[in-house]
Order: structure tokens, then sequence, then C-alpha cells
């Protein structure tokens, strides 16, 4: 985990600055990037979370009055902005706005070299380019050796979770899964294949429904090894 950024105290000559003014300057002034599939839970202070939620709900509701959604009259759309700002904020991007998930590391005392493979894991996401929900699972074969870092099974698919809680797409995401599985396991070989359908070419566009994308990750001796790369992908259930 990266150290904290020094934040400077709260101002009282800054309450009347939107959260996410206040964010934005803090990442601009670390030269961080802040794109929608970045985390930036390191330059979020306590309880601004809470005020970026209401803030967002400020802005959905301005979203539903120019689309002349009527939510006052409207019992079916009466908390909308709310509970967009909900999913977004605390669920469906909470990638972006929370720490990494605490992961405890064992030591290989086994030493251990032998092919794990952890899957199917089901995966949720959204599209960066238009919101649209990714729907899928992905499989992760890792080749240990005898310094790596042993995790627990379940914390494969909370690290999943974690990056797939962003607007992403689904070839960026995969990378961003394997580097951070690499940086916390140090495995001789990492291999990750993910198969999704996109909405945002099922429910819109050519509406296809039964395209599928599926897209792999190799690291290490899975890209020098053939033998391996094939026994990690015979091993994976058939896809549908």
């Amino acid at each position: 985990m990266k150290p904290e950024p020094d934040l400077p105290p709260p101002d009282a000559a800054d309450e009347g600055t939107p959260v996410s003014v206040k964010i934005r300057e803090r990442l601009q002034a670390a030269k961080r990037r802040f794109n929608a599939n970045d985390n930036i839970a390191e330059f979020i202070q306590p309880g601004e979370l809470e005020a970026l939620l209401d803030e967002v709900t400020d802005k959905m509701q301005g979203v539903l009055d120019s689309m002349v959604i009527d939510t006052e009259g409207d019992h079916n759309t009466a908390n909308t902005a709310r509970r967009v700002a909900k999913m977004y904020v605390n669920e469906v991007f909470n990638g972006r706005y929370v720490q990494s998930p605490t992961i405890t590391e064992f030591p290989n005392a086994e030493r251990l070299n032998e092919l794990m493979i952890v899957g199917p894991i089901t995966v949720r996401s959204a599209c960066s380019h238009h919101f649209c929900p990714v729907m899928g699972k992905l499989w992760i074969g890792v080749l240990p050796n005898e310094h790596t870092n042993v995790i627990g099974l379940s914390k494969y698919a909370r690290l999943a979770e974690w990056i797939m809680g962003r607007p992403q797409i689904q070839e960026e995401a995969v990378v961003q899964l394997a580097d951070l599985i690499q940086s916390k396991t140090k495995p001789d070989g990492l291999a990750i294949v993910m198969e999704a359908t996109h909405f945002c070419m099922a429910w819109r566009g050519v509406k296809d429904v039964d395209s599928k994308m599926i897209n792999s990750v190799m690291r290490g001796v899975f890209l020098k090894d053939m033998n391996l790369r094939r026994e990690f992908l015979s091993l994976i259930p058939q896809k549908n």
C-alpha cells in the first residue's frame, strides 16, 4: 500500500468549495492521474466521501431535471438521484474511493511450486465509455516459487472486486489486476483469463446479446513455457 500523502488540515475559507474540487486540487498538486479506473482513496480525507455523495446527488438531480423527468410528481423517481449517487459512490465505483482490501500474506513454507488455478470468479464492472454494466468471470493461474507470498483463495476475489469496481475497459482491468497480484505474491508465473458480456453492445448500439469478449494476460513462465500455458488453458472449464 502506498504511503498516504500529507494532506493539509481543513481551511475555514474552503468551506464553500465543493469537495470534488478539493480532491481534484490535491491530485493535481501531487501530479497524480485520476482517470476513471484509477484509485484516489489516499487523497480523500475522513468525512469527504459522505460529502462527495451529497454533491453527486445534487448533480444527478440536475441530470434528471434536464431530462425533463418530474421527480416531484413521479413517485417512482422521487429519490432516484440519491439512489443513483449511492450506487455509483458506494457500490459499483467504490473501487475508486476506498483503499485496497487488507490481504494477509503468508510465506510459502512448504515451497509449493505447482500450478494453482482460482476461478471462475464473478466480476462486475461498468464500461467507462457509456457506464453500461460489464458482467463476467475470470480465472487466475499462479505458479509459485519458494519465495512467493501465499494468500487465501477468497482474497483473489476481493482484489478482483476492488479493481473491477471502477469504470473500466476490460483490456486495462485485467492488466491492473495482474499488476496487483504480481506485486503482492511475486510468483514465477501469473495468468489471467476474463470473459465478459458488455451491455454497451447488448443493451445499446448493435444490441448483440450473445457477444462476449475474452482476453488474457500472461506473465513470467506462462510467456516462456508453452506447455504450462496450454495446461492452464486446458484446466479452465469450458466457457459459455
